[in-house]
């Protein structure tokens, strides 16, 4: 690979990551749907299944009213041929009552994306055989919940939780899942935190992805 292509499928990657965050939050549906290729998944600690699904879920709480942001910082991308692992810090920043009380809620941790590059399926007539006439989409996104926290959005509030409850979930999403189980989701327990086992089993998925190896 050339510097300049790989300055390019970097940029392309980048993009892709930035668009997931502005779509999903804007609620722009279509736009959101061509980050991933067709078999795409979406890992979470609320939903896991394909990125079709995500989306129709994702849509169905927007129309309610639901509102959850998501910032991006820096992104480290490893690049082995039509595959590639991109690590980019996040927040999740959402709004929603607990217990009586509204509250904000902020996770940190970093989204974890195993790209590919493949051929399209109908290549513009003047694409050949080269470089446009493949595209990079996300095949899974699994993020990696490092700590979290909730505030009583006004001052002086008084929150009370249910510490058997909270004590159910990891650390890195405590909070987090706390609410999605008060709204009726089965969250799942076992994501990825800073560390610990998790975290070594999600990089040894993403070394194997980078030599070849089905996901």
């Amino acid at each position: 690979m050339s510097r300049q292509s790989e300055i390019e499928d970097r940029a392309v990657i980048r993009d892709l990551i930035e668009g997931w965050a502005i779509w999903r939050d804007a609620g722009l549906w279509d736009r959101l749907r061509t980050v991933w290729h067709d078999d795409g998944r979406m890992i979470a600690t609320w939903f896991q299944g394909s990125a079709d699904e995500f989306i129709a879920i994702s849509k169905a709480g927007y129309l309610r009213g639901g509102r959850v942001q998501h910032t991006l910082g820096g992104t480290a991308i490893d690049i082995a041929g039509d595959r590639a692992v991109a690590q980019t810090k996040m927040a999740i920043l959402h709004r929603a009552p607990l217990e009586g009380v509204l509250c904000d809620f902020t996770c940190m941790g970093r989204f974890y994306d195993f790209f590919e590059r493949r051929p399209l399926p109908n290549p513009p007539p003047l694409a050949g055989e080269g470089r446009e006439a493949a595209r990079w989409g996300i095949v899974l996104r699994h993020p990696i919940y490092e700590k979290d926290r909730v505030d009583p959005v006004e001052p002086g509030a008084k929150l009370t939780l249910d510490p058997a409850l909270l004590a159910r979930f990891p650390e890195g999403y405590r909070y987090l899942a706390y609410l999605q189980t008060k709204h009726g989701y089965a969250v799942k327990p076992d994501m990825p935190g800073a560390s610990g086992p998790e975290l070594e089993a999600l990089y040894r998925r993403g070394e194997a992805w980078l030599r070849g190896e089905a996901l």
